[in-house]
């Protein structure tokens, strides 16, 4: 017999009511690593989105309207260059005191960085201060989006057992195409408004809006315990002294094969989803709903094959999974630039659905799982982070602008960013012929 509030019960009951208390425990933390990951990239994707339409004709004037938009996807690579300080800074954090802490800072800095764009007067008011804070705000976003990443895995990958491993890492990253949906359903529909309230106010309606959507993911990670996998290791006192140090001195091929293994998963996604904006937009003679609509019938395809693929992936390992994606992005690098270019809206989204909602979706459903079973528990948080945003920071958010430079540089031929796609996965598959099957292993 166990006690429940001084009452006896059976042990059967004891039993039954510890298992609800865990599943709870264990519901929630996917939740928070879901939702939180969500607003942090539904708040990075709003900049990316609108990197295209407002930033080059507001912030980065020039009289080249080419120099503009080339500036404006700087300032959105630049990001990725930060990517690896934050997570460096918050895996180290993660990795010392735990996920949970770490992540209510990572979002709090995110949305702060954020709403704080949406009030950002712009070049016509404040001369070129405009873009340097512009600047300096798309870097803390960076910041906390390096740290984001790893944390929320984390959260769900160690509270999963290896029977269900892959779904649960899966979940949390859907955050990437909720966040990339909500921010072009947003910028979709305000783009609607006339063009002229549209640039004076309109885009910034969902950067303020985001404040609410940060308060909502922090009641949620305030409620969430520390995962079972840390708080084993600071009990038996197998916490790193310093954690990247560590990494790089025991784990550096570690490192460098999950930053080959990211590139075929990061550069191509933002040339399907932020780059074919000002493409199809500027080069083909789409309309901007049209292309926006198409990211986003895309993206909510992708939502419902990620967990289906995570859940696959506990059947046949992440990295078949992997490779088949790999494979398949290599395969379809040109046929997708030759569907765009027929310049038939059913078209752009057939490709655009292929490209991200079919042959994507695998790539994300199980990288994080993948990655996470690579490195121990003391320096997973800093390994995963480093490793991840090294090739986010290479191949992520410098496609837009090369994409758009081998654009400019071969008369508009589209045939040298096809290939850099295909170069891409290859680095990739080179990368996943490192990368152990660890499905039936504890971590």
């Amino acid at each position: 017999m166990s006690q429940v509030a001084g009452n006896p019960v059976p042990h059967e009951a004891s039993h039954t009511l510890a298992h609800e208390l865990s599943k709870k425990k264990t519901n929630r933390a996917l939740l928070a690593s879901m939702i939180g990951s969500s607003i942090e990239w539904f708040d990075f994707f709003l900049y990316g989105s609108l990197a295209a339409l407002v930033f080059n004709k507001l912030f980065f004037l020039s009289n080249d309207p080419v120099v503009s938009l080339l500036l404006s996807y700087l300032s959105f690579g630049l990001s990725f260059f930060i990517r690896p300080l934050g997570g460096i800074i918050f895996s180290h954090i993660g990795d010392k005191i735990g996920r949970k802490k770490t992540l209510i800072l990572t979002l709090l800095l995110m949305g702060g960085a954020t709403f704080l764009i949406g009030v950002l007067p712009d070049y016509h008011a404040i001369g070129v201060w405009a873009p340097i804070l512009l600047i300096m705000l798309r870097l803390c976003q960076g910041l906390g989006i390096g740290g984001e990443w790893g944390g929320s895995v984390l959260l769900a990958v160690e509270y999963a057992n290896k029977s269900n491993r892959g779904f649960f890492g899966s979940i949390p990253q859907l955050g990437v195409p909720v966040g990339m949906l909500l921010g072009t359903v947003c910028i979709s529909l305000l783009s609607g408004m006339p063009d002229d309230q549209f640039l004076s106010w309109g885009w910034r309606i969902p950067f303020l809006l985001s404040a609410v959507l940060i308060f909502i993911g922090l009641w949620i990670r305030k409620g969430i315990d520390e995962t079972p996998a840390f708080q084993e290791a600071k009990k038996s006192g197998n916490i790193a002294r310093v954690p990247l140090f560590q990494t790089l001195r025991y784990h550096w091929k570690a490192v460098l094969i999950t930053a080959g293994a990211k590139f075929a998963e990061t550069g191509p996604y933002y040339i399907f989803a932020t780059f074919v904006i000002a493409y199809a937009t500027g080069y083909l003679g789409y309309e901007t709903s049209t292309v926006l609509n198409a990211v986003a019938i895309a993206n909510l395809v992708t939502i419902i094959m990620i967990p289906c693929m995570g859940k696959l992936s506990d059947k046949v390992g992440r990295k078949p999974l992997y490779i088949g994606g790999t494979v398949a992005m290599i395969l379809f690098a040109f046929p997708y630039f030759y569907l765009l270019s027929l310049q038939s809206a059913f078209w752009l989204t057939v490709a655009t659905v292929i490209a991200i909602g079919i042959i994507w979706a695998p790539l994300e459903a199980v990288m994080g799982t993948m990655f996470s079973e690579v490195f121990s528990t003391n320096i997973r948080y800093t390994g995963i982070s480093v490793g991840n945003q090294l090739g986010a920071a290479v191949f992520g958010g410098t496609a837009p602008m090369i994409a758009l430079a081998l654009l400019h540089a071969f008369n508009d031929s589209w045939v040298p960013v096809a290939i850099y796609i295909i170069v891409a996965g290859v680095i990739s598959l080179i990368s996943l012929a490192a990368i152990k099957e660890h499905r039936n292993a504890e971590i």
